[in-house]
């Protein structure tokens, strides 16, 4: 199982640079929801250093079965009063989408701040979580006053839809967000990170200018 996952983990991960040319390659962040950490692990034999954990307590509950060198991303909803289980374990907080977990990552995380990614609803999905796309420079702003964060990029959760092409528009959209935020040159903000793409949509986010996919099936089969 273990040469598997590598081999699948390699075998993707040249599609997906291949298919990110254009930008200059990807990182790839392995979404780990219900794996283990004893199949997580064989992941780093293949290159992946970054897994992405959606909730606060499996995280907890995996970290001492995990290779101490990967980093770790909270890449799910956060709620505010559980920053503080993971304010020095986390390696970057990839959901901030509103004020009130800002004000709680600055307020937990003075003494290390955290690298956090801006979650855009670029599908304005109401049943979603993420700023909207024309509150997006406002908030960026207001937040990266606080002390304890550091902004540096965007993520988004693509609408669903069957076809990947259906959804390459809205990545493109966040690529041209991501590229405007980053020419502004806020104080406190590095537009390093695009977070978007998953396993059925990865390659075209790719296209689109993402520099980092979140993949989880395609890794470690469905759940």
């Amino acid at each position: 199982m273990e040469n598997d996952v590598a081999a699948r983990t390699r075998a993707l991960w040249d599609r997906l640079n291949e298919a990110s040319g254009k930008y200059g390659g990807v990182e790839l962040c392995a979404v780990t929801k219900t794996v283990s950490a004893e199949r997580i692990n064989p992941v780093y034999d293949a290159g992946v250093r970054i897994i992405g954990e959606n909730r606060v307590q499996e995280l907890m509950d995996k970290l001492p079965g995990l290779r101490s060198d990967f980093k770790i991303h909270v890449i799910g909803r956060l709620q505010t009063n559980k920053v503080k289980y993971i304010a020095d374990k986390a390696d970057m907080i990839q959901s901030l989408d509103r004020m009130a977990l800002a004000e709680e990552i600055s307020k937990r995380c003075v003494q290390r701040p955290m690298p956090v990614l801006v979650e855009v609803n670029i599908g304005e999905e109401p049943q979603k979580g993420g700023v909207m796309p024309g509150e997006l420079v406002s908030f960026i702003t207001e937040a990266a006053r606080l002390p304890g964060l550091k902004i540096e990029g965007l993520m988004t959760v693509a609408p669903a839809a069957d076809d990947p092409e259906d959804v390459r528009p809205y990545f493109r959209q966040m690529r041209t967000w991501f590229e405007r935020l980053r020419d502004m040159d806020i104080d406190n903000v590095s537009m390093k990170t695009l977070s978007m793409g998953m396993s059925g949509d990865c390659l075209v986010a790719c296209q689109e200018g993402a520099t980092m996919v979140r993949i989880g099936s395609a890794l470690f089969g469905h759940r």
